[in-house]
């Protein structure tokens, strides 16, 4: 497997989009247009273009952390494959599958302690900073993930035998899927709601409501969050809040990016004891 192919991959690889395509890059911002008008012509407050503008300089800014995070992750992930149990070449549905399934199981998981340790979510939160959800919303994306370790997730199934570029592959297919998803546009898929995330599902993840607060963290699929207690439904009784549940709103780039790891070095500083220490960084958010 050429070292320059898995490179190119990862560092293109944008976190909305499998490749920064200028077709991929039109649509979506012909359909960021097309959202935009809908929430117009109804009247709704769905667009703050502040806050549409600083997730637009964070997204323009992830060219050089994810070119640099594939310096970095491109040798572990093929050194793992060298050293891997066994050898399962994509090349049939059923392999297919099993690549989709266990793609999505890393990411639920990697999706899940992203949520529960802080030094995950202090990339993470990044993404779950905006007070509106929207499709400009999406591309929101931390530039420190490679730091916070979610990649370190996908080793599993690269070890298992997958093939790094295909999981990488996957998981750029994963992403771009997950891009229709921030929109209040859509409200139900009917039957499909069972196993497919859907846009009422991560309408719930990124919900600030006590109710919806870490639930629902599949990418393309639900299945995950039903077996192991994570699903939830938006609540009949109340309007979805959206933004970070302990934090003031921000449309300062440099806030929204680095904020939450200046919180953790400041309580780390403060910290009295190795326990204390370990909390600060690696305690609940």
């Amino acid at each position: 497997m050429h070292h320059a192919h898995i490179f190119a991959l990862l560092s293109s690889h944008s976190g909305g989009t499998a490749h920064r395509s200028p077709v991929l890059l039109l649509l979506a911002a012909a359909l960021i247009a097309v959202e935009y008008g809908w929430h117009w012509l109804r009247g709704s407050d769905g667009y703050d273009l502040k806050e549409s503008a600083s997730s637009l300089f964070v997204a323009a800014g992830r060219f050089l952390p994810r070119a640099a995070a594939g310096l970095v992750q491109a040798p572990v992930f093929l050194w793992v494959y060298d050293h891997r149990l066994f050898t399962i070449a994509p090349n049939s549905v059923w392999a297919i599958l099993a690549l989709l399934l266990v793609t999505e199981f890393a990411y639920y998981w990697f999706h899940r302690f992203s949520h529960t340790v802080r030094w995950m979510w202090a990339s993470h939160s990044v993404h779950h900073s905006p007070t509106h959800l929207n499709l400009s919303a999406a591309y929101r994306l931390g530039w420190t993930e490679v730091v916070s370790g979610d990649w370190l997730f996908f080793l599993i199934p690269i070890l298992i035998g997958f093939n790094p570029i295909a999981i990488v592959t996957m998981m750029g297919l994963n992403l771009t899927y997950q891009f229709f998803l921030h929109t209040e546009a859509v409200k139900s898929l009917g039957p499909l709601e069972w196993v497919l995330n859907t846009p009422a599902h991560h309408r719930v993840h990124h919900a600030k409501n006590p109710s919806c607060l870490d639930k629902n963290y599949g990418g393309i699929l639900i299945i995950y969050d039903r077996l192991f207690g994570t699903f939830a439904s938006a609540p009949k009784d109340e309007p979805l809040q959206y933004g970070l549940a302990s934090k003031t709103p921000s449309y300062n780039p440099v806030k929204i990016l680095f904020g939450e790891w200046a919180a953790i070095a400041r309580d780390m500083f403060k910290a009295r004891s190795p326990r204390a220490i370990w909390n600060a960084a690696f305690g609940r958010p």
